[in-house]
């Protein structure tokens, strides 16, 4: 028997309509190069989303052409996550942080029509623009007094181009599994892959996030996304306030800056944000050294890396700000799993509770999660088993934007996602490794992350990463790669800092003290690049 219910589309389009009517007043604050504090409502920018419409229309853009982004966090970057998917183009956003032929390589796999940059990355397209076969249009997110001088290329301005257009635009009706918005990994394992999200996905996707178990947004709520629009679409922040109807304030480039974030917060009254451990800490070194406070924020979203504990207890202690971890990847939009304590764990100790706080935290619904062995068997959750993680659900890719393989999953239906975990009995999971990433030692796996974590909560060390190096008895063993702080530390101070918080065994062999260490353009840890570096270390 069929239900009697209304087949209602969940498209960001119906997101649009929906916050224009009932959350017109909502504030949207930014950053840019050419506003110190640029301020308007959702009904202001959604008139703009309009003249973008028609803008796109006039270009002669089709549905289904992706048009590419090269921006920072601010509200001309939200009125193209807008205008591109509610008239039936893909916004496809590209890390600037990426290799010029990284870049050059996703606009042409990606077959982008229409490019729109920050100023500040136009030298950068200069570099490779006689290398991107299909790009028509070049347009600069900025006014036309603020326009940059170019040799090489045609370059339109945003302001003038949406400027000439009608604030009324006829939207196209679209179906809800619709391509929406495209996102490219980091390719640290080969070339980045393409991730296409449909309407369904990011609207399922946004209505979990904003759920009292993940981010717990309202219309109460003022967000500060600091996790970059060009990533993920910021952790889909863009989609789920204005769903919840949330003022949002944009930080520009401005969001590694300890003080920018601290007056942002302050002046905007900031009461929730998200982003990568090393924001965090230089907002609280910020705070620290100014002596300064955040009173209206209450809580943080942390991904991306592991958050060490000294630093979650350091907002607890001294900001009464919550640092919660978080979890997901690109290919599951991004969010997988959200760190909240259950009821049955409170009246806990705090050392016990500490060990439930650095985990990763349990699945939302939406997200089927199971960890296997080497065999693809099921592996109990006893806080003991580590294995291969793998998850399904509606927001989870099922294939790779135009790739010759047809598939991301196996064949019944599960994505594995390289990460090898554990989850307690209590659903709490926690990475052990990334499965290119675990040290083999004389037969004993060795988790990388684990080690890094005790590393980085020693007073002294500000960043570090374990790797294993080839071993003639032991195959691997691990070795620590550390950034220290202003103070003073040497390798048997380290060292000994291991001592009683994991087995002998699996303690380090050798510290090699570095200035600084590679990361990935999405700011993780490059790891091939350290053993690339270092590939002639001896531990003979």
């Amino acid at each position: 028997m069929r239900a009697l219910m209304m087949d209602s589309q969940l498209t960001i389009l119906s997101v649009m309509e929906y916050a224009k009517k009932i959350y017109p007043e909502t504030e949207i604050v930014s950053i840019t190069h050419d506003h110190d504090r640029h301020r308007y409502t959702f009904k202001d920018a959604f008139k703009r989303v309009s003249q973008l419409a028609n803008a796109l229309k006039a270009k002669e853009l089709n549905i289904g052409d992706r048009v590419a982004t090269l921006a920072w966090n601010d509200f001309r970057h939200f009125e193209l996550y807008y205008a591109t998917s509610c008239s039936g183009l893909v916004c496809h956003t590209i890390n600037p942080r990426l290799f010029p032929e990284q870049i050059e390589y996703i606009v042409n796999h990606a077959n982008d029509r229409a490019l729109f940059v920050d100023p500040m990355f136009v030298p950068l397209i200069e570099q490779i623009s006689n290398k991107l076969v299909n790009l028509e249009h070049i347009i600069v997110l900025t006014s036309e007094d603020l326009m940059p001088k170019s040799d090489s290329l045609n370059l339109l301005c945003y302001e003038t181009l949406i400027g000439r257009e009608s604030t009324e635009y006829t939207y196209p009706q679209l179906n809800e599994n619709d391509a929406c918005s495209l996102c490219y990994t980091s390719g640290t394992t080969g070339e980045p892959k393409g991730v296409l999200y449909s309407h369904r996905s990011t609207i399922l996707h946004g209505l979990a996030s904003m759920t009292p178990n993940a981010f717990n947004i309202s219309n109460r709520e003022t967000v500060l996304p600091i996790v970059p629009m060009f990533h993920v679409n910021a952790w889909s922040l863009p989609y789920t306030c204005v769903i919840a109807g949330a003022k949002l304030v944009f930080p520009g480039n401005k969001m590694a800056d300890g003080k920018t974030l601290a007056n942002l917060i302050n002046e905007e009254k900031v009461t929730f944000s998200a982003g990568v451990p090393t924001v965090w800490l230089a907002l609280h070194q910020y705070l620290t050294e100014t002596k300064t406070s955040v009173e209206s924020l209450k809580r943080c979203i942390v991904g991306g890396s592991a958050c060490p504990l000294s630093l979650m207890d350091a907002f607890r202690d001294n900001h009464k700000v919550d640092l919660q971890h978080a979890w997901g990847m690109t290919e599951l939009s991004p969010l997988g799993t959200m760190n909240k304590i259950k009821p049955q764990l409170d009246g806990k100790d705090c050392s016990e509770l500490d060990l439930v706080r650095v985990k990763q935290g349990i699945p939302l619904y939406g997200v089927e999660t199971k960890i296997v062995d080497d065999v693809d068997e099921d592996l109990p959750w006893d806080g003991e088993a580590f294995g291969k993680l793998k998850v399904k659900g509606p927001w989870v890719a099922s294939a790779y934007y135009n790739q010759d393989t047809s598939t991301a999953h196996d064949d019944k239906g599960w994505f594995d996602t390289g990460d090898v975990c554990t989850f307690d009995k209590h659903g709490y999971m926690q990475i052990v490794d990334r499965t290119k990433d675990v040290i083999k030692s004389g037969g004993e796996w060795i988790s990388s992350i684990e080690l890094e974590n005790i590393a980085v909560a020693h007073p002294d060390v500000s960043e570090a990463a374990v790797i294993g190096i080839a071993h003639s008895r032991w195959d691997e063993r691990p070795v620590v790669f550390a950034v220290k702080n202003e103070h003073a530390i040497n390798e048997t101070d380290l060292l000994s800092f291991y001592d009683g918080k994991v087995a002998k065994w699996s303690k380090p062999d050798k510290v090699v003290f570095v200035d600084s260490l590679p990361h990935t353009a999405s700011g993780k840890l490059d790891k091939k690049v350290l053993r690339q570096t270092f590939a002639g270390l001896s531990l003979e």
